[in-house]
């Protein structure tokens, strides 16, 4: 992992989720389609890591830019991206979309 002046936040999903609910917040899921089609936080967009360009992500505006996954391993690799693209600042979900159902929060589900 390579080593940036400013570190990737780490956040929990109920720090996330309300975020959302406030509209602060765009949360991109770095899964891949297959993944996204099975099950989904709403409002996720889909913008997955096998295609992952970070130097078309938007700047931290009104809204906060985190990235999400299966476990954290994906999203945490996204976030790298984001920082060697030069933005300002990065952040992850802590144990990805298993955390965040964990954590009692919905999820659209084909399952």
């Amino acid at each position: 992992m390579t080593r940036h002046a400013i570190p990737i936040e780490t956040m929990e999903p109920e720090q996330i989720a309300e975020l959302l609910r406030s509209g602060q917040t765009l949360l991109i899921d770095v899964r891949e389609p297959a993944e996204y089609a099975m099950e989904r936080i709403h409002g996720a967009l889909l913008f997955p890591l096998s295609t992952f360009d970070a130097t078309v992500l938007p700047d931290d505006g009104d809204r906060r830019v985190i990235f999400h996954c299966g476990s954290g391993k994906r999203s945490l690799a996204a976030a790298e991206k984001r920082l060697a693209a030069g933005h300002a600042r990065a952040a992850h979900m802590r144990g990805g979309i298993t955390a965040w159902k964990a954590a009692g929060l919905p999820v659209i589900s084909l399952v």
